[in-house]
């Protein structure tokens, strides 16, 4: 049987409008394509999302090889800006566009191409494993978290687990993540007493408590970084009185921070210090601050090891490049996986995720299916 080509694969996914939290067919490819191969497919849908968990080999296997990835894609904005059909998956001079090419369309179809080739030539003492979502571009509340439940009830399991996002700043082969920092955000609110703004003491003016607390929040050193993180940062994203009026004093005020942080804390330990931040400065100006929390995910580390260095030495071989291990970027659903097993990243080249024009050379993807399918070789080896 022929060999899966990625690179068709990649096009007829990214021809799937599966704008989260639409799936547009993408995960329907998927699956037949996979059950096909041998593989046992099952839907793990929660909610309005559609999840695909597919497994070659004996369940609960103690070598099961896992990847994590997903099929859903953010908008694609103004579509008159691009030049290529959005979801055309066009090829021009070795470079596939469309949205999702980069994140990560192309890195699904490179694991699933690999994994499909890998069981068919050289059928393994173990498991392979599949967990591809369509909710990661969004809340993410029904995307990884739901297969991961579906495989605790099903008493599935992955011994390790890869996932294939974008990873590599510049060049392929560069970068490899074993960890990421958190992220939450915090909302704001100050309420004073409204007024004429030639009145001022008869007014209880919320923009300067609101501004005295955004100040202290941002030029406060929450660390100086770790063995594998940079310093924890926050950033103040929004001011907002919705005032128009110029000689008005409004009676409330908001703000938002988002923070990014590392091992040295926790999405508690931040919250409660939030708290006692905007209480302090409460009680000096005699206003109300409420302060509503949100953690998308805690920060996490897989130690380099086993896992990280199969996967490093795998890439050299393809890229004849050594993998930095980072922990830098954003989320990812590795947050998740790393509850259920050790974890690490790796993919494409990422400049052009999210942006008009999104592309991918293709014998990029080409290349990554080697990757992935030397690392399948390497770990039953």
């Amino acid at each position: 049987m022929e060999p899966i080509d990625p690179v068709a694969l990649t096009a007829d996914l990214v021809r799937c409008p599966s704008v989260t939290p639409m799936d547009g067919g993408a995960l329907g490819i998927l699956h037949d394509l996979l059950a096909s191969a041998g593989f046992e497919c099952v839907w793990a849908d929660r909610g309005e999302i559609r999840n695909l968990f597919a497994r070659w080999g004996a369940k609960g296997h103690a070598q099961t090889f896992g990847f994590n990835g997903h099929t859903d894609v953010v908008p694609v904005g103004n579509e008159a800006d691009w030049t290529h059909p959005p979801f055309g998956a066009a090829i021009e001079d070795g470079v596939m566009f469309g949205r999702g090419t980069t994140d990560m369309k192309s890195g699904v179809a490179a694991f699933a191409a690999a994994a499909i080739d890998f069981v068919r030539i050289s059928p393994p003492d173990g498991a392979v494993v599949l967990a591809i979502t369509g909710d990661e571009e969004g809340e993410a509340l029904d995307g990884t978290t739901a297969l991961l439940d579906h495989m605790e009830r099903a008493g599935e399991a992955m011994s390790v687990c890869l996932v294939g996002e974008p990873t590599c700043p510049n060049t392929m082969g560069e970068m490899m993540k074993i960890g990421r920092r958190g992220s939450m955000t915090a909302w704001f609110t100050v309420t004073g007493v409204q007024g004429h703004s030639a009145y001022p003491h008869r007014a209880n003016n919320p923009l300067n408590p609101l501004v005295r607390l955004m100040d202290q929040l941002a030029h406060h050193e929450l660390d100086t970084g770790t063995d594998h993180f940079d310093a924890s940062t926050l950033a103040v994203v929004s001011v907002d009185t919705g005032n128009t009026a110029t000689n008005v004093i409004p009676a409330k005020g908001s703000a938002v921070v988002n923070i990014r942080f590392n091992d040295t804390h926790s999405g508690a330990s931040l919250s409660a210090w939030l708290q006692e931040q905007a209480a302090a400065v409460a009680a000096n100006y005699g206003v109300e601050i409420d302060v509503r929390i949100k953690i998308s995910g805690e920060s996490f580390l897989t130690p380099p090891g086993p896992l990280s260095d199969l996967v490093a030495a795998a890439v050299a071989a393809e890229t004849g490049r050594t993998p930095e291990l980072s922990t830098t970027g954003g989320t990812s659903d590795a947050r998740f996986v790393k509850n259920h097993c050790p974890v690490v990243e790796f993919g494409l080249v990422g400049q052009s995720m999210h942006q008009v024009d999104e592309h991918v050379a293709v014998d990029h993807i080409v290349q990554l299916k080697s990757i992935y399918s030397r690392i399948l070789r390497d770990y039953f080896a």
